[in-house]
This record gives C-alpha cells, sequence and structure tokens, in this order.
C-alpha cells in the first residue's frame, strides 16, 4: 500500500516534491481477520453460555414450581394425602414457600385429624347415654303410665345421662379448641397470683365441706405467664375439682404456687384414693379412667386432664403427676416465666389484635 504527501518549501511555499510511503498491509489485515473471528467466537461462546445458564435457571425455578404443583394437585385430590414438598437444599424465596406450604398441610391435616377424632369419640362416647335415655323411654312406653314410680326413676335418669351428654360434648369442643390456641390467643398475659387467688376462693365458695388451702408465699403478686387467663383458670378448676372428687376422709385440698428463675410452678395436693404406677401413664389420654364404674358414679368423662394437658403442652409448659395409692395425689403445672419486657411487648400487640376469641371456659 503506498501513501502519497506533498511537500511545500517553508519560504516561497512552492511544491518541492513528495512523500512516498510503502506500506505492507499483510499483517494488519491478518490482524484484523483474526480480530474478526475472535469476536465471532467469543459472541458464539457467550450466546451457547447465556442459553446454557439460562436454561439451568430457569429448570432450578420451574421444577420446584412442578414439585409444589404436583403436591397441590394430590393433596386437592384426597385431602388425606399425606404428600409434601420434599426439601430443596437452597436458601431462597423458593425453599422458604415450600417450607411454608408444607407447615400450612401438615396444619390443614392436624385439623382434618381432629374432626375425625372428634366425629369418632363423639359417636363411641354418646352410645351409652342414648342407649340408656332409649331403655327408660321404652320402660315409660311399657310401664310409666300405670307405675309412678318406673315414671319419676325413668325421668330422672334420662335427665342425668341428658346432662352428661351435654358436659361430655362441652368438654370435646374444649379439647378440640385447645389445639388452636397459637391462632386464637397468641399474645394473652395473664398475673399468676390473682388468678390462683382467685379461682380457690371461689371454689371455696362452692365446696363449703373441703378446706382448700393456699400457700402463694413464695410467689410475688406481679408475676406473669404467656397464657390466656380463662385458661389458666380452667386448668385450676381442672385439677382442684379431680382433686375434690377423687378425696375420700380428708376433705383438705392444698394449693401451692412458687418461682423459680426460669419457671412458675402450681401444685394441686389431695389426700385421696392416689393413682396406680400403671395408671399414672394413662391418665392424660382421651377417655381413660382409673376405675370406669367410679368415674361414672361421679360424673366424670374421662377428659378433663386431657384438656389439661393439651393446654399446658400448646403453652409450651408441662404437667406432671405423683401418686401414693391410699395416700393422695399431687399435680404440678409449670411454665415458662416471662420478662416484664417481653409482657409490656405481648400486651400491646394484644391490645392491638383484632383476632375472635373463643370461650372456653
Amino acid at each position: 500500500m503506498l501513501t502519497y504527501q506533498k511537500v511545500y518549501s517553508s519560504v516561497n511555499n512552492k511544491l518541492t516534491g513528495y512523500i512516498v510511503v510503502s506500506n505492507n498491509m499483510t499483517y494488519y489485515n491478518s490482524l484484523m481477520k483474526n480480530l474478526l473471528h475472535s469476536m465471532v467466537a467469543i459472541s458464539i461462546i457467550a450466546i451457547v453460555v447465556f442459553v446454557v445458564t439460562s436454561y439451568i435457571l430457569v429448570f432450578n425455578v420451574v421444577k420446584p414450581i412442578k414439585r409444589m404443583s404436583k403436591v397441590a394437585q394430590e393433596v386437592n385430590a384426597d385431602p388425606n394425602s399425606g404428600a409434601r414438598i420434599k426439601e430443596l437444599n437452597r436458601d431462597d424465596e423458593l425453599e422458604n414457600l415450600a417450607t411454608s406450604i408444607n407447615q400450612m398441610l401438615d396444619r390443614m391435616q392436624s385439623y382434618i385429624e381432629q374432626q375425625k377424632q372428634f366425629v369418632g369419640d363423639v359417636s363411641h362416647e354418646l352410645r351409652t347415654p342414648v342407649a340408656v335415655i332409649e331403655g327408660h323411654l321404652n320402660m315409660l312406653e311399657r310401664w310409666g303410665k300405670d307405675d309412678p314410680q318406673i315414671l319419676d326413676e325413668s325421668i330422672k335418669a334420662s335427665l342425668q345421662e341428658a346432662d352428661r351428654m351435654k358436659h361430655l360434648i362441652q368438654e370435646m369442643l374444649d379439647l378440640t379448641r385447645a389445639e388452636q390456641i397459637d391462632v386464637q390467643y397468641p399474645h394473652e398475659v395473664t398475673n399468676v397470683y390473682d388468678t390462683v387467688k382467685r379461682v380457690v376462693a371461689d371454689l371455696a365458695m362452692v365446696h363449703p365441706d373441703f378446706e382448700i388451702r393456699l400457700d402463694e408465699d413464695d410467689l410475688p403478686q406481679d408475676t406473669e405467664i404467656q397464657i390466656y387467663h380463662g385458661h389458666l383458670e380452667q386448668l385450676l378448676v381442672i385439677l382442684i375439682d379431680n382433686a375434690i372428687k377423687y378425696s375420700t376422709n380428708l376433705k383438705q385440698i392444698n394449693v401451692s404456687a412458687g418461682l423459680t428463675k426460669k419457671e412458675v410452678n402450681i401444685i394441686v395436693q389431695d389426700f385421696g384414693e392416689g393413682i396406680s404406677k400403671e395408671d399414672q401413664k394413662k391418665i392424660f389420654n382421651r377417655f381413660y379412667r382409673v376405675d370406669k364404674a367410679r368415674t361414672r358414679e361421679k360424673g366424670g368423662n374421662g377428659l378433663g386432664l386431657s384438656i389439661a394437658h393439651k393446654l399446658v403442652d400448646n403453652y409450651h409448659g408441662e404437667i406432671s403427676v405423683e401418686s401414693v395409692e391410699g395416700q393422695g395425689s399431687q399435680f404440678k403445672l409449670t411454665f415458662p416465666l416471662i420478662s416484664k419486657k417481653k409482657a409490656a411487648k405481648l400486651k400491646k400487640l394484644n391490645e392491638n389484635s383484632e383476632l375472635p376469641k373463643s370461650n372456653l371456659e
């Protein structure tokens, strides 16, 4: 390649000659060609990498969504299905979504199981009172019109069984609702000292033939725990009422409340029949009765301690029993103590809450 450049005199500005530059462009042409090839190759590689990366990213997003969709379809087809989204092993929003969906499905399954158990328990437990009422009605139909004694006995027995059915259904509803504490009562705070004192005073008035002693010396008056006040009252009523039912000659009930560094303890002690070691393992089961005949005689359905256990468990507490046959029993409630700062925060949240509350009292 030749390049020409005119040269002029600096004196008279006349053309004095030419500068001719000869340049071989082979190297530059080769360089440009190689550069062009490199750019094309890089572009192709970049496009391939982009497509592959996009596919992997989309696949990683779509695959978990397909899993979720499949699980949703299975649960929709069969509400009792135990299908769940497998662990995704990824720390992102999809993992959080999968976890939330699994938790929601677990809760739905729990509610379905509660409903089934409730219906099954009702069907089983109502057979006896319904059969008793039916039997007495048949007696009334045959002989009641002519025999006043049969009439009175049958009416009295039927009313007793109807009353027992009413209490049974209420207790079963209480037991079912106790599963939903975290939804209905998430921010409730209750003063233990005042509640225990009030319940003991009320029951002492209802049962004047019993001496119900209260010891709260080891419990500061401002002690609070995270529990709905109606539930703490219900727990105390269940335990004290149970102690009264199974007391024998010594009609004395001791109730004490105390505080440790991290826990609040409430103890209800009676001096009655006591419970065997074998029965102590089962008394918190639904409908379990130590002595079915005597429990029925005293008006029990075998649900009180089940309700107590479920309530305590859902408030992250513990309920335990120590008993010696022929000497009496001691039931202990233990709840985690909350700080004044946390109590104030929960009260504020509770004031702003608009969640409906069910009366379990």
